[in-house]
């Protein structure tokens, strides 16, 4: 099964190399699709030089800062067209242990969505700080009393589909942009009768470079719950 990682950037110099080298590392026959956002640090060049040696790597150049939601879905289309049959989310500041890889791969066999979840067994996050850690359990809690979602860490980022399962959603409709982008994405599988598992990843602040979290997109996605549960299945 053809397997591909997609990855957003912006301004990612510093860990851009050594997030491909492990990914790539980790199994031999997966690829890689950086979706940068025009970067000014150079991030897309150091792709660039990179793909020059290895067919596995690929690259969406952006106009410019788009958001995290667009990027995704501009790489799902991608991954479609090309004819990946799993497509996986992932952070490039290693917050995301390339190592749990395989461990999703193995449970894609048997499902449509694998989220790597923070949350399924305790608190599984190293060096956030407590308010950060709070307002993302509590964003998980709120989004699970509000949709009815079974899932236990709903914004997750670390995630694999079943590219069958996107297909299925119409990615024209999703209107999210920030990290309420996972939350919807993942009430879309849920009430397309996907198969959704959860499996535990330690999940580690990132190494170096500065979080892209902001007011506006805890906004977004505190209103994006009560938008979800009213929404019109036609919009599906």
């Amino acid at each position: 099964m053809r397997t591909i990682v997609i990855i957003p950037t912006y301004n990612e110099i510093e860990n851009i190399s050594s997030i491909i080298t492990s990914v790539l590392g980790i199994v031999s026959d997966i690829n890689i699709l950086i979706v940068d956002d025009n970067s000014p640090d150079g991030t897309a060049a150091a792709v660039e030089k990179m793909m020059q040696n290895d067919p596995r790597i690929h690259i969406i150049k952006r106009a410019g800062k788009l958001g995290l939601g667009t990027a995704y879905c501009d790489g799902f289309r991608y991954c479609i067209d090309k004819g990946f049959d799993y497509i996986f989310e992932m952070d490039a500041d290693f917050s995301h242990d390339p190592n749990e890889i395989p461990n999703f791969l193995d449970a894609i066999k048997d499902n449509d969505l694998v989220i790597g979840s923070r949350y399924l067994t305790g608190m599984n996050v190293v060096n956030w700080p407590l308010r950060r850690l709070i307002l993302s359990y509590g964003a998980s809690l709120y989004t699970r009393i509000i949709t009815c979602i079974p899932i236990k860490d709903t914004t997750g980022g670390f995630k694999c589909f079943r590219t069958e399962m996107l297909k299925k959603i119409n990615l024209d409709k999703i209107r999210s942009n920030g990290y309420g982008f996972q939350i919807e994405m993942n009430y879309k599988v849920w009430k397309k009768g996907g198969r959704i598992k959860e499996i535990p990843i330690i999940f580690e602040d990132r190494r170096s470079g500065n979080s892209k979290m902001n007011k506006k997109i805890v906004f977004e996605a505190l209103l994006l719950v009560w938008k979800l549960r009213f929404i019109r299945k036609k919009n599906m």
